[in-house]
């Protein structure tokens, strides 16, 4: 992804990412086109509840981990 001027770096699981500023951790799960019901993200090694996923705004340089959850047995 080509950076824009106005676009703020972040890694997601390891990769680097331009997101717009403003981007929240859903903004993101649906720019990555990932359904929020079946995943885990971590924001800089700390567990976000889902709760929070509409509101907490990413900053630059933040490291965000999604991880999908898989059900079996």
């Amino acid at each position: 992804m080509n950076k824009i001027e106005s676009n703020m770096l972040v890694m997601v699981n390891g990769q680097d990412l331009y997101v717009q500023p403003g981007t929240t951790i859903a903004g993101l799960l649906v720019q990555l086109e990932i359904t929020q019901t079946a995943v885990a993200v971590e924001l800089n090694l700390q567990v976000q509840p889902k709760t929070t996923f509409a509101e907490r705004l990413l900053r630059p340089d933040d490291r965000v981990e999604i991880v999908s959850l898989v059900g079996g047995g």
